[in-house]
């Protein structure tokens, strides 16, 4: 299993087990957009990710003497982001549904389907959507698109059964592809 592991991270991991600190800030620059977007993805709320991510990277820290090398270091860290965020949405309790898309939203991105893409607004649409989606199915999209992880890697850092990860990223792309298209109602047909 060895051979998954990037050969630089393995280095800086065991420069950091022999406390290098400077080892551990490049691996932190190397992996906080990702799990920023991931614990974002969870608790809806940058700042509060922020915070939370703070507390992951510390738990990284006391717990890297910990890392046995039998997996990708992004999927110890993953699952660590996870369930550090998991923690905080479940103080929070805060979670915006589908169903909370209202007019005004639509209304206020009413130019052509067109003109958005141009603009190269679609990571803005894409990310309007992945915040309505629940807390398991945007967290199971950006772990599948954005982090490129394969089923068997998100079932070990989410602890889900392969078919509820299946079953999820199937539900997911469905319910974005219906948010979507009530964002971008009057232009979808110029798109396709």
């Amino acid at each position: 299993m060895k051979d998954r592991i990037e050969d630089n991270d393995i280095h800086l991991i065991k420069q950091i087990k022999e406390g290098d600190t400077t080892s551990f800030r490049h691996l932190v620059e190397k992996y906080k957009d990702v799990s920023l977007t991931l614990a974002i993805s969870i608790l809806k709320d940058q700042s509060i990710a922020e915070d939370v991510l703070q507390d992951v990277f510390i738990k990284v820290y006391q717990k890297i003497g910990t890392f046995k090398f039998k997996s990708n270091f992004s999927t110890w860290l993953y699952r660590i982001v996870v369930n550090t965020s998991y923690n905080a949405f479940k103080k929070q309790r805060s979670h915006i549904s589908i169903d909370k898309i209202n007019s005004h939203e639509i209304e206020a991105n009413q130019k052509t389907g067109v003109e958005k893409l141009k603009e190269k607004d679609q990571k803005k649409y894409i990310t309007l959507a992945l915040e309505r989606l629940t807390p398991d199915e945007a967290l199971l999209i950006r772990l599948f698109y954005l982090c490129d992880l394969k089923i068997t890697e998100i079932k070990d850092v989410t602890g889900f059964s392969v078919s509820k990860i299946k079953v999820g990223l199937h539900r997911g792309r469905n319910n974005m592809n219906f948010i979507l298209r009530k964002i971008l109602e009057k232009d979808i047909d110029s798109l396709l």
